[in-house]
């Protein structure tokens, strides 16, 4: 059986990387800051977040929503950009 395909938001990418220069922080500090304990996360891996070569899991952005003090679906619904300041 394969998984279902469900499409992937566009501007994730960017909406990540805008968090993290809005907060003024280096991938390796980002890693800190998530503070995500459900496998090892590692700059290189925040980097493939912010160029679409990976997808942060649903957990890991929810931690990024909560770092950034704003709902998840700002992250994930290709019709909101971020709130201002970001």
């Amino acid at each position: 059986m394969g998984r279902s395909h469900r499409p992937r938001p566009k501007h994730l990418a960017s909406k990540l990387r805008r968090i993290r220069l809005s907060l003024e922080l280096s991938q390796d500090e980002l890693v800190e800051r998530l503070n995500y304990d459900k496998s090892p996360l590692v700059p290189a891996e925040i980097s493939m977040f912010e160029h679409d070569r990976r997808e942060p899991p649903v957990q890991l952005l929810l931690q990024y929503a909560r770092l950034a003090g704003f709902p998840m679906e700002y992250l994930v619904d290709d019709d909101l950009d971020l709130p201002r300041g970001f």
